[in-house]
């Protein structure tokens, strides 16, 4: 559950309604999530915060910039390359794509709330 040493989780997903239904789930869990609605605004938030996510949640097709372009560009960035990424998506098939860029899980859309917050407490304990 939450607690002073869990930071918050990082959902990055350009759909508002997905983003507000994650942030309530997890909410009602006891976990703080921190909505990007793109790959740029999820790295603007992640090179100005003080406070890193032990979890980012990653939606792969987003306007402005991919999951794809967002994952790489994190992997090159050494202050923020350690921070683990789950898949968030609605694409079929994804595992083999998403192991290929270091991503530990892949959640499908619609996913369950206990899926995601099994997710989530491994990360956030």
């Amino acid at each position: 559950m939450k607690d002073d040493n869990c930071a918050a989780v990082l959902v990055v997903d350009d759909d508002k309604h997905v983003c507000d239904l994650i942030k309530e789930a997890l909410a009602g869990q006891g976990y703080e999530a921190v909505v990007a609605g793109n790959g740029r605004e999820a790295l603007d938030y992640l090179r100005s915060s003080a406070r890193q996510p032990r979890l980012i949640l990653l939606d792969l097709m987003m306007p402005e910039m991919t999951g794809w372009e967002f994952r790489r560009i994190q992997e090159e960035d050494p202050a923020i390359a350690g921070i683990p990424v789950a898949i968030i998506t609605g694409l079929p098939d994804v595992e083999g794509k998403a192991s290929v860029i270091g991503a530990v899980d892949v959640l499908y859309k619609p996913s369950k709330v206990e899926e995601l917050t099994a997710l989530v407490s491994r990360f956030c304990r």
